[in-house]
């Protein structure tokens, strides 16, 4: 008896399959399996799908924002950092550290004919810069050179300079936080500066951000020969904090150290955090489709109970029928939640070409690059995520079996073959 017990259970894959794949079933009960493998296909791809997506705007902001952005800052809690090129040459003598930079950098009001515009105005040494960001590369050679030296010169970013309706050759006038006393009163200090420039980096640094030479900022901030800080260029953007902490212990108690985590790192935890809930709100999809297979094997159950008596009569034991109905719905589940999967994986790597479809079957461009800084929806496929929604895909599946698997394995065969 135990033999047949144990050859029984080495079929319950078998026989669950065949449950699952029968062509003769009761039609009511093959529309609800198909309908709950429908649901799965669809939970899994989407999620697939959207993950890919989410990841692919998290990868533009690494790729758009952090170009601009210096790994790390190393500032003083006093008035500026005066006498600051001994401090560069330490830390650029740093393990890690590729590149240092000075900068000063102050909120500023920006003024042309056609309106007033608010801005980030940051003073830096374009040899330096270009060690610390990505800032030279989205410049023209002209506009570049043009902040070397003492010229008053800017460079805006080119959403700033469409808002301010001014091109290369204009001039805007630009007001700093700092008053100025004259004989006829206090007045805020302004000057007027040349648009040598432009630059893009089709992110939202496009819309405030402008740069003028360090020496001018120094003369229109009233800073003397001092900056603000010194900005930081590390091997690694994800090794940026752990570098940042051991030079900081390096230092005197008077000097702050940042890195991009802590200025920019909000955002991304905000693109994460948005992921994880867009996640778990597509998986209640996949969760809805999983217990519909709840529904299919408590009508299976209630069709195949003659046969469920008969195994019995034959030596099954109550965990062999348990686990030829488990094999019954994870046979129904891994079929949804393949398919799903093949379908978001091929959905993730075209979207774009899905997107321009789209795009021309419907007549109107979805993304507007004026308006969102991209002209077409990003993917990036990563298949850890498509590997965990395989798998909570099918742990959701297998916890949807056992209540009707368990209600199998309850059937008395005496009761179900008193009337045969």
């Amino acid at each position: 008896m135990a033999r047949s017990s144990h050859s029984l259970l080495g079929y319950a894959p078998f026989v669950g399959w065949r449950y699952s794949f029968a062509r003769k079933r009761n039609r009511f009960t093959s529309v609800v399996s198909t309908v709950s493998m429908l649901g799965m296909v669809l939970g899994v791809a989407s999620l697939i799908a959207v993950l890919s997506v989410m990841n692919g705007f998290a990868g533009e902001l690494r790729g758009r924002i952090l170009s601009l952005v210096p790994h790390g800052f190393v500032e003083t809690q006093d008035s500026g950092l005066h006498d600051w090129q001994p401090l560069a040459q330490q830390l650029a003598a740093e393990a890690g550290v590729t590149g240092v930079s000075p900068y000063l950098s102050r909120k500023v009001i920006l003024g042309s004919p056609r309106m007033l515009q608010g801005a980030v105005l940051t003073a830096i040494e374009p040899e330096q810069q270009v060690l610390v960001s990505e800032v030279a590369s989205a410049m023209s050679d002209e506009a570049l050179d043009s902040l070397r030296g003492e010229g008053f010169n800017v460079v805006l970013g080119a959403a700033l300079a469409r808002l301010l309706g001014v091109t290369p050759g204009d001039q805007i006038e630009v007001t700093v936080p700092r008053l100025s006393v004259t004989p006829l009163g206090v007045f805020p200090r302004s000057k007027r500066l040349t648009v040598s420039g432009t630059f893009e980096v089709n992110a939202q640094p496009d819309a405030y951000q402008a740069y003028i030479p360090l020496r001018t900022g120094q003369l229109l901030f009233g800073a003397g020969d001092a900056v603000d800080g010194l900005q930081l260029r590390t091997v690694d953007l994800y090794s940026a904090p752990q570098i940042m902490t051991q030079i900081a212990r390096g230092l005197p108690d008077h000097y702050k150290v940042k890195d991009w985590s802590q200025t920019q790192g909000s955002l991304f935890r905000a693109v994460k955090m948005e992921k994880l809930m867009v996640s778990l709100l597509l998986l209640s999809v996949v969760a809805v489709a999983a217990f519909n297979i709840v529904s299919t094997l408590v009508m299976s159950v209630s069709e195949k109970r003659r046969d469920i008596a008969v195994l019995r009569t034959m030596g099954a034991r109550p965990g062999g029928i348990m686990a030829i109905f488990v094999a019954h719905g994870l046979s129904l589940a891994a079929f949804g939640v393949s398919i799903g999967a093949l379908l978001g994986v091929l959905i993730a790597l075209n979207i774009a070409p899905i997107t321009v479809g789209i795009e021309s079957a419907l007549g109107v461009k979805l993304f507007d690059p004026a308006v969102y800084f991209i002209s077409e929806l990003p993917a990036e496929l990563h298949w850890s995520d498509v590997w965990a929604v395989i798998s909570a895909s099918l742990l959701l599946s297998l916890a949807a079996t056992l209540y009707p698997a368990w209600r199998a394995a309850r059937i008395a065969p005496a009761e179900v073959l008193r009337y045969e």
